[in-house]
């Protein structure tokens, strides 16, 4: 990027202003709308599909195994969205002033 843009290392610029003189994404922010879009929609699909299943899952008491990450995929939606979020997720309008929040925080 900084070759495209004729930028020196040393002139200190930040990476936020290059995206933007270069219209590039933030990949991470990107990434977290994805996931944001993929929870409401499946939580809004009708019938027992298994990636409804699986999220919706409890999983077993206790202490997770080693290698295991503490964090289950949606503790971050919890975080934004609250305990409830699969009733949040079912009002789109509710959803989408939820994932503002949720890119704008992150994970």
């Amino acid at each position: 990027m900084k070759k495209i843009l004729d930028l020196k290392l040393k002139d200190k610029h930040r990476s936020s202003d290059i995206r933007h003189k270069t219209e590039l994404i933030n990949a991470g922010k990107h990434a977290q709308q994805l996931k944001w879009k993929w929870a409401g929609h499946m939580i809004r699909t009708t019938g027992e599909r298994w990636t409804k299943l699986v999220t919706t899952w409890k999983g077993p008491k206790g202490k997770r195994g080693r290698g295991r990450p503490i964090d289950r995929w949606t503790d971050d939606l919890r975080k934004v969205a609250g305990d409830n979020w699969i009733q949040a997720a079912g009002d789109r309008a509710q959803w989408r002033q939820l994932e503002e929040a949720y890119t704008r925080e992150g994970p």
